[in-house]
């Protein structure tokens, strides 16, 4: 409905008729995106003031959504379709990232000052499950 919407009377064109055009009409490039972002944040740290903190970019927003897929259990080889990777390798690094943050959540919870490794890394069943995501 709203593609319909943004393609108006084109809907009618050829099949490969862009939908995203910019002020002139003008099929909107990548920097034309990463305007529309920046303008978009600007626009929102009215409501969210901690945005204006944070580095926001289309790059931000695909690797976010990628994250949360893979969160979401979505698998890795349908994120890196959508992606469009051409390697699984690649996408990969976004589950390299999220098992790290997980890690270093679990560390935040050691004990300070124990001379041991932290019991969490102790349970099989534990490192089994976070090896396996």
């Amino acid at each position: 409905m709203v593609l319909k919407e943004l393609l108006g009377d084109r809907i009618q064109g050829p099949p490969n008729t862009f939908v995203f055009l910019n002020v002139r009409g003008q099929p909107i490039t990548r920097f034309g995106v990463h305007t529309l972002v920046e303008r978009s944040v600007q626009k929102a740290t009215k409501t969210f003031p901690s945005l204006s903190s944070k580095r926001v970019s289309p790059h931000t927003i695909r690797h976010t959504t990628a994250v949360h897929l893979l969160r979401a259990g979505v698998d890795i080889n349908t994120i890196r379709a959508w992606l469009g990777h051409v390697s699984l390798e690649t996408t990969n690094r976004y589950a390299e990232v999220d098992l790290e943050m997980k890690a270093k959540a679990l560390e935040t919870c050691a004990v300070e000052g124990a001379n041991q490794s932290p019991l969490w890394r102790k349970d099989q069943d534990l490192m089994a499950f976070l090896a396996s995501l």
